[in-house]
């Protein structure tokens, strides 16, 4: 899989211009989204003027802070994603990874991409985020970069009301849940520990729910959830590519 607008570390310090270390963003676009109805990768649809993905890549490409933009794609997507970095992307400098079979796994691989850069102190933060979440906002990149540098890991989340807990049986009663969220994307972490949990979850076959559930369960960073953005929806079904349009539409 080829390579789009990319430049190299190497050619930025020849230029003579001296920079601290640099956030890594990872849009994870290796997804088949049979929900919304598609023949086609979901994150490939049309969406206001732009597919899916292109929404988050070009968002993020313009986040001060992020110095290293990565696709996890998958291979049966290399030209889709290819004709999005060559038209609908060409500003941005993108590296494309291959997506393994589940999320996990793909952002294992970002992170084993990222890794020499990781250990050698040039990218400090890894922000994953999904390429089915086109609305996100540059405030709330950079509010998740920000929280994950201070405090290590940090996650978006809505709040949720009215849950209940249900047995298999069907039976609800209502428990103290505390305040539930809604966790979202981009999830940020330091890149150091974020890569030790990986590697060590790859070696017990543990593959996590979100990028959180590895961190959690593998570090002992304390995971930040700070206020997330309810226009920030994952497109999962016909309708959330609706809505996603009608939020676009809004001045």
């Amino acid at each position: 899989m080829t390579t789009a607008g990319y430049h190299s570390p190497v050619r930025d310090s020849e230029s003579g211009i001296t920079a601290g270390p640099t956030a890594a963003a990872v849009v994870l676009a290796s997804g088949a989204g049979t929900r919304v109805g598609s023949e086609r990768n979901k994150v490939y649809l049309p969406l206001g003027g732009h597919s899916v993905v292109a929404w988050s890549l070009r968002t993020l490409a313009g986040v001060a802070g992020i110095g290293v933009l990565v696709l996890v794609a998958r291979p049966q997507d290399e030209e889709l994603a290819g004709q999005v970095l060559d038209t609908e992307c060409a500003g941005c400098a993108v590296q494309v990874v291959p997506g393994g079979a589940a999320r996990h796994d793909s952002e294992l691989m970002a992170l084993r991409h990222l890794g020499p850069r990781i250990a050698s102190g040039e990218i400090d933060v890894v922000l994953m985020h999904d390429a089915a979440r086109p609305l996100v906002t540059p405030a709330l990149v950079t509010a998740v970069l920000a929280a994950a540098r201070q405090d290590g890991g940090a996650v978006p989340g809505v709040p949720r009301d009215g849950l209940m807990l249900a047995s298999a049986d069907g039976s609800v009663a209502e428990a103290d849940l505390g305040t539930m969220m809604a966790m979202q994307t981009p999830q940020g972490f330091l890149a150091a520990p974020l890569l030790a949990a990986y590697e060590r979850a790859a070696a017990d076959g543990f593959a996590g729910t979100d990028t959180a559930a590895c961190v959690t369960r593998y570090t002992d960073i304390q995971v930040r959830c700070i206020p997330g953005d309810e226009r920030n929806i994952k497109i999962t079904y016909p309708h959330d590519l609706v809505v996603a349009a009608q939020s676009l539409a809004r001045p």
